[in-house]
């Protein structure tokens, strides 16, 4: 054995350089390797040689590429992979994203929030003031009220569940609470309303009701762990689990307290559910239950025999009791397994075994929620909104099985 005071060989100094610059590049080696490893022959054996060094962060697998799509968009969405994830926990680099005027770079250190109008003690906190009070970290997901849109407007059979209904994540937030804020602010008895409005150019800003920030609303900075992600909020973001995700603000600068909602451009021009004979619901903030199957979906093509049927359910206004699974194409349903510990206003993977017999067929997923609200068809959803309807896409989703095994997406039940 070498002790430490011996010299150094030429040799192992330029070993020692050498897997010093590997450590530092793996990362951007790792599409390489796939390359390496197709062509290595099916006769090594990895475990003969040493594997790679540690690296300051870890990197996925070179033959696992789950991605968001579209990229490049500054003012629109780019969609979560839900049929590439397993179990109820989003991936923080694969968080949905929705902006309207792009992602500001701010500063942690500079960046306040100014808490204002109907009350006795304005205040501006800056995040160390922030981070000094009780944090809270709860699990909830976060959807786009419109999310589903395209898939309702032109479904295609070669859409997949990123596609669908991919402008959903599910994740642990972590923060302050916001009706500790408004504690120390003092909150007067006029102050129903609060305007939430976000640092990005847009301005961005929706009326939250007052009841919903002192019941279980929180400002945010951290997600799954670690601090925000710059497309989602950092550093500091509004979180009002089971609301529409516009209302979420990112970004968050200032909340006002107002007598009555602000009326702004992003609650009346947008986010307002246009319905038949020329009327429109306004103020709904509650994204409602509803369930996607996530596998088999397309691309997918399975083989007969047994194999589970998977997907997310959800509801904003609770926990999810049940999910039916169809796979006759609704002529029959029975209840899937779900995964435990069910949460509130959180995602719920429910899993159903199915022994496919080759025959062509439709996949459907129903759920329910605590309040016994069901998951409607899409007629009983048309019915109540109208075919111009803009947001909260709830009706179930439906996959169709050819013979030869291949799923596409059938678009509504």
């Amino acid at each position: 054995m070498k002790k430490t005071t011996d010299p150094i060989s030429r040799r192992e100094l330029l070993a020692g350089a050498a897997l010093t610059a590997g450590a530092a590049l793996l990362p951007a080696q790792l599409p390489a390797l796939a390359e390496t490893a197709a062509a290595q022959s099916p006769a090594t054996d990895p475990s003969s040689v040493p594997g790679g060094p540690t690296t300051a962060t870890s990197a996925r697998s070179p033959f696992e590429s789950p991605a968001r799509t579209p990229v490049g968009v500054q003012t629109g969405a780019s969609f979560t992979p839900l049929h590439q994830l397993t179990g109820t926990m989003t991936p923080n680099d694969l968080l949905f994203e929705r902006h309207h005027s792009g992602v500001p770079a701010l500063d942690p250190a500079t960046h306040k929030l100014l808490i204002h109008g109907l009350v006795d003690r304005p205040m501006t906190f800056t995040m160390a003031d922030l981070k000094r009070f009780p944090s809270a970290s709860r699990v909830h997901f976060l959807e786009c009220s419109g999310n589903g849109r395209a898939a309702f407007r032109d479904p295609k059979p070669d859409m997949t569940p990123q596609n669908v209904d991919g402008l959903t994540c599910n994740g642990e937030w972590t923060g302050v609470e916001l009706k500790v804020l408004l504690r120390e602010t003092g909150m007067r008895t006029a102050a129903k309303w609060l305007l939430a409005e976000g640092a990005d150019a847009a301005k961005l800003s929706r009326s939250v009701p007052l009841d919903k920030a002192m019941d279980d609303a929180l400002v945010v900075w951290a997600f799954n762990g670690e601090p925000l992600r710059p497309s989602n909020g950092y550093p500091l973001r509004l979180f009002l689990p089971g609301f529409e995700g516009n209302m979420c603000i990112k970004w968050l600068r200032r909340l006002k307290a107002v007598d009555q909602p602000n009326m702004s451009k992003d609650e009346t021009s947008k986010y307002t559910d246009p319905l038949a004979g020329g009327k429109a619901r306004q103020f709904s903030f509650v994204m409602d239950v509803k369930s996607v199957i996530t596998s088999p979906t397309h691309p997918a093509r399975i083989d007969r025999g047994w194999g589970e049927v998977s997907g997310l359910a959800w509801s904003g206004r609770g926990k999810v009791t049940s999910v039916d699974v169809s796979t006759d194409g609704g002529a029959s349903w029975e209840k899937a397994e779900l995964q435990g510990p069910v949460q509130t206003k959180a995602h719920t993977r429910f899993r159903h075994m199915w022994n496919w017999n080759g025959r062509p067929t439709t996949i459907m997923s129903r759920a329910t929620d605590e309040t016994g609200a069901v998951q409607p068809t899409r007629a009983v959803f048309e019915s109540a909104r109208g075919k111009g309807t803009d947001y909260h896409f709830t009706y179930i989703r439906a996959w169709s099985v050819d013979r030869d095994g291949r799923v596409t997406f059938a678009g509504t039940a």
